[in-house]
């Protein structure tokens, strides 16, 4: 199979080479990689001048063309029509040595599979059930084998009897899914969403759609979007053997009363794209787990340090909800 490798990225020229370096340890190499650059000044671009790797193409997009829905999507129209597959990953990741052969041979076992993610090894927190332990099932998950404690938030819902029964990677008719992961066991799973950080679909999906003019700027949840879109050509999948890591550069981000009015307007887009007409039950969960989040994100004022933070996206997403009153997102 032929595939390309699309980065986006917005002034991070050194997080970019680390990337870049990693791909260059690959034993399978990508066919094509296009660096679909959004930044204002020219670091990027003589990085790579400086740098060379096999089978770049360097594109800087005007200011129209900022942002990453745009950035992919103006990647995709670069594509050379040969590829198969083509892969995105975030531009602030790490790929371990045989990141691009276990992608394409997750692909080459099962044809239909349209849609495969990997997992981020420095922010995984699963280990093995210790035998001898006895886990609170309200604080820990366990899962063939292998032992995830739960965070506040989750510790939470599953009191108030408000966390989902499916399993990671699954949205529930209410939206709100699980957020542990899947352990490093080296297992496939089908999923509904793939994280776009590290995510990748057969050409043949793009051929049909976009990433959503929706997701401006930032693009919370866009990946979310466009995996829930994909699954009417196939299923998609995490295998865990696609590893990387992933460092969260913080140049580039929302602050924090944008970032909390994203999570709630955007997260409320996702849950009527995969849910359009829910049931009563499910829009009240909704709307209650919306809530508690919030009072939760608020009450971190005072057990954090990072107040100011806490306070800032606590009233965003306070916003956010209040605005879907007279003004839902289309």
């Amino acid at each position: 199979m032929k595939f390309t490798l699309i980065i986006c990225t917005y002034m991070r020229s050194q997080s970019l080479l680390q990337l870049l370096q990693s791909v260059q340890k690959q034993t399978v190499y990508p066919d094509e990689i296009l660096i679909i650059d959004g930044s204002t000044n020219p670091e990027t671009e003589i990085a790579l001048q400086e740098n060379h790797f096999v089978n770049l193409s360097y594109f800087l997009v005007p200011p129209t063309h900022r942002g990453l829905t745009k950035q992919r999507n103006f990647g995709l129209d670069k594509v050379k029509a040969t590829s198969d597959i083509i892969a995105f990953l975030d531009d602030d990741t790490e790929l371990l040595p045989n990141y691009f052969e276990e992608l394409i041979a997750t692909f080459a076992c099962d044809d239909v599979i349209i849609g495969v993610g990997g997992v981020a090894i420095n922010e995984n927190s699963w280990s093995l059930i210790h035998p001898n332990v006895t886990y609170d099932s309200y604080r820990y998950i366990q899962f063939e084998g292998y032992v995830y404690k739960e965070g506040q938030r989750n510790v939470v819902r599953n009191y108030l009897g408000l966390q989902s029964d499916l399993g990671p990677g699954k949205m529930p008719d209410y939206s709100h899914g699980k957020t542990c992961g899947f352990p490093l066991n080296g297992s496939t799973y089908e999923v509904d969403l793939l994280i776009g950080m590290s995510f990748a679909f057969r050409k043949k999906v793009f051929d049909s759609l976009r990433f959503s003019t929706y997701f401006e700027g930032y693009g919370l949840y866009e990946d979310t979007d466009f995996s829930i879109r994909a699954l009417q050509f196939g299923k998609n999948v995490v295998n865990t053997k696609l590893q990387l890591k992933h460092f969260h550069h913080p140049s580039g981000r929302p602050n924090h009363y944008k970032y909390g009015k994203m999570v709630v307007r955007n997260g409320w887009y996702v849950w009527r794209t995969k849910n359009p007409k829910p049931l009563i039950e499910a829009q009240l969960k909704w709307h209650a787990i919306t809530i508690l989040l919030a009072l939760i994100r608020f009450s971190n004022i005072f057990t954090t340090t990072k107040r100011k933070a806490s306070f800032a996206e606590s009233i965003g997403r306070a916003v956010g909800w209040l605005t879907l009153l007279f003004n839902k997102p289309h």
